[in-house]
């Protein structure tokens, strides 16, 4: 692949930087060694810093020749609750912590992007390297933009990317328009009354009122939502009971929703509503239904689209830069970005096909010096007058 030489050239360093955040990874809005890394090396290599962003967000900006756009890069820091089990000799050292999701590299391909323009400035315009925090499912895009992210660093367009592992390396993809689901995080409390398990007729049995409500829950998408719709409904976790000879008085269930029509999205939530009162009026117990709109839909803007993956040609083959058919059920917080400044968001496969979020994730650290020089690139050709 024809990555940028001098990438090329400093490639151990990034793959160094990388292995050493995967060693030590932190959960969201705890990424305080690894933005304090982040923070360091750019102004090591002159670029001017700002922490605490959203908490542990990081931001550089580094200025070109001057007269041209703003573009800004985005790449996400955190790490998921998951016990490793790769058996890599730079395995996660935190226990119930690791880098599942690839995030590590995602920093680490910014981190070279950066070193990168700041040794050569052969652009126009100004550069701002976003560093999020907390991207799974905590808020991190939200919080930045709460501490008035683009109002402190405006920007005219904005990238991102997240590796892909589906065996094919250097596949770069972009699905214009909507690309990927927005999401919902739910908790369903039962409030029900406890027994000994031996005089379950003293009890109100919040276990057997949780089962028979998961059964109804499941059904809403089945029965209420046009078979053409994409939107996904899924019970994750049941929490009940301590103790083998005593019915519980509590029972939580929780889990998430991925949609794209947001009139589909509020007729499935208010049918949680509506089964959860009616459960709650049948058993006689109290039940609430917590529902939180974690994730906006990613919309990626046609042309800017169309720019990326002519960037990331220069790169990869113009033939290995496509556009993705289909959209992605998964979520990406990236999109609360994309609300406010337009933009553009692809994927890059490698090798390797451990899915995401998987405790034996592998990542293909070819990949590295690959995306540090599409988002040079993204600078050096979009950062014009």
């Amino acid at each position: 692949m024809p990555v940028i030489d001098r990438i090329a050239d400093f490639a151990d360093d990034l793959t160094a930087i990388r292995r050493d955040f995967h060693e030590h990874p932190e959960l969201g809005m705890e990424e305080v060694r690894t933005s304090g890394i982040v923070a360091k090396l750019l102004n090591d290599w002159g670029i001017e810093v700002h922490t605490g962003i959203g908490k542990t967000g990081v931001v550089g900006v580094l200025k070109g020749k001057g007269g041209g756009k703003t573009i800004g890069l985005r790449a996400d820091m955190d790490a998921l609750p998951i016990d490793e089990r790769s058996n890599l000799p730079f395995a996660s050292k935190t226990p119930g912590v690791m880098h599942a999701c690839g995030h590590d590299a995602h920093t680490t391909m910014l981190l070279g992007a950066a070193r990168y323009l700041a040794e050569t400035r052969e652009f126009d315009g100004t550069a701002v390297f976003i560093f999020q925090p907390a991207e799974e499912g905590l808020g991190g895009a939200r919080a930045m933009l709460a501490d008035d992210l683009f109002t402190r660093f405006p920007c005219d367009e904005i990238y991102g990317m997240h590796n892909f592992p589906n065996g094919a390396p250097g596949e770069v993809g972009v699905k214009p328009g909507q690309a990927m689901a927005g999401a919902d995080f739910f908790d369903i409390h039962i409030r029900a009354y406890g027994s000994h398990a031996a005089m379950p007729q003293d009890s109100k049995d919040p276990i057997v009122i949780g089962s028979a409500l998961v059964g109804q829950l499941q059904t809403i998408v089945s029965r209420n939502v046009p078979a053409t719709a994409s939107i996904v409904f899924s019970v994750t976790q049941i929490h009940a009971g301590a103790a083998y000879n005593v019915i519980p008085s509590d029972c939580t269930i929780s889990g998430t929703m991925r949609y794209f029509d947001p009139d589909i999205a509020e007729l499935v939530r208010q049918r949680v509503r509506d089964l959860c009162a009616g459960m709650a009026a049948a058993y006689g117990v109290g039940i609430e239904f917590d529902n939180r709109e974690i994730f906006d839909v990613l919309v990626n803007d046609a042309a800017l689209s169309d720019a990326m993956l002519a960037v990331a040609g220069e790169v990869v083959g113009a033939d290995q830069a496509t556009v993705t058919e289909g959209v992605k059920m998964g979520s990406e917080d990236f999109a609360d970005m994309l609300r406010v400044i337009p933009g553009a968001y692809c994927t890059i496969g490698h090798a390797g096909t451990v899915p995401l979020h998987n405790d034996a994730f592998f990542l293909d650290e070819s990949i590295l010096p690959v995306g540090a020089s599409i988002y040079a690139k993204l600078i050096e050709r979009r950062a014009v007058g």
